[in-house]
C-alpha cells in the first residue's frame, strides 16, 4: 500500500507530491538500447480478446483511464519493462528493478483497435514528461508502450513521428520497447480508484487525470463511464 503518515502535514504532501513514492534512480539507458534489441513476445488471443501493455505513471490512473474505454474488458495493474522476476511494489520503487509501474489491458478488437488505444495512451498523459508523470518521478514512472509484433510497433513509431512534428524542440518520452513479460501487481493494487476514491491521491491526482482524457475523448468512452 502507499504508505504514508497519518500526521495533517504528511496528508498534504501525499496530496501534492503524490501517492506513488519518487526514485533517484534515473532512466538505465544502456538497459533500454539492450531490450530494443530482444525478439518481442507475443500474446495469444484469448476468447475472442486481445492484450496491450503500456506504463504511464502510476499504475491507479492508468488502470482506470482504459477501463473506461468502450472495448476494454479488464485493466490490470502490474510491472514491467526490467531485468528482475516477480517483481514486488516495494521493491520496484527502489528504482533498481528496471520495472514500470504498468498496465494489461484485455480488449476486444472487434470493438476497440490496438492504434486506438495508443491514441488513448498519448491522450491522457504529458507526452514530453521524463522519467514519470505529474508528481510521481522516477524511472519506476516512466513512459514504455509495449509492442508484440512489427505491425503494432510500426502503429506506435507513426504516432510518435506526428507527434513529435507538433513538438518543436521537445520529443515524446516514450520509450519504445518489444514486450517480454508482464507482472501482476499486489491485490491491494487492483481497482484501487474505483475502491479508494476519498484516498487524497486519488482525489487530487488520479481522478483529475482521469477526468482530462474522458472531456478529450468522450466518444471512446463505456456508456455510464464519465467520472
Amino acid at each position: 500500500m502507499k504508505k504514508y503518515t497519518l500526521l495533517f502535514a504528511a496528508t498534504l504532501l501525499f496530496a501534492f507530491t503524490g501517492a506513488c513514492k519518487p526514485s533517484n534512480e534515473k532512466n538505465k539507458e544502456a538497459e533500454a538500447i539492450a531490450q530494443k534489441e530482444l525478439v518481442p513476445v507475443q500474446v495469444e488471443m484469448v476468447n475472442g480478446m486481445k492484450r496491450a501493455y503500456f506504463a504511464s505513471g502510476c499504475f491507479w490512473c492508468v488502470e482506470a483511464i482504459y477501463e473506461s474505454v468502450r472495448g476494454v474488458k479488464e485493466s490490470i495493474s502490474g510491472y514491467s519493462g526490467g531485468h528482475t522476476k516477480n517483481p514486488t511494489y516495494e521493491e520496484s520503487n527502489t528504482g533498481r528493478t528496471g520495472h514500470a509501474e504498468a498496465v494489461e489491458v484485455i480488449y476486444d478488437p472487434k470493438v476497440v483497435s490496438f492504434a486506438t488505444l495508443v491514441d488513448v495512451y498519448f491522450g491522457s498523459q504529458n507526452i514530453t514528461q521524463v522519467n514519470g508523470q505529474g508528481p510521481d518521478r522516477g524511472s519506476q514512472y516512466r513512459s514504455i508502450i509495449f509492442y508484440q509484433n512489427e505491425e503494432e510497433k510500426k502503429i506506435i513509431d507513426e504516432k510518435i513521428a506526428a507527434l513529435n512534428a507538433t513538438l518543436g524542440d521537445q520529443k515524446v518520452a516514450a520509450q519504445v520497447l518489444p514486450f517480454q513479460k508482464f507482472w501482476d501487481a499486489e491485490d491491494d493494487h487492483q481497482n484501487y480508484e474505483k475502491l479508494h476514491p476519498n484516498n487524497p491521491y486519488i482525489r487530487n491526482v488520479s481522478i483529475p487525470r482521469l477526468k482530462r482524457f474522458q472531456e478529450k475523448f468522450p466518444h471512446l468512452l463505456k456508456k455510464g463511464a464519465k467520472h
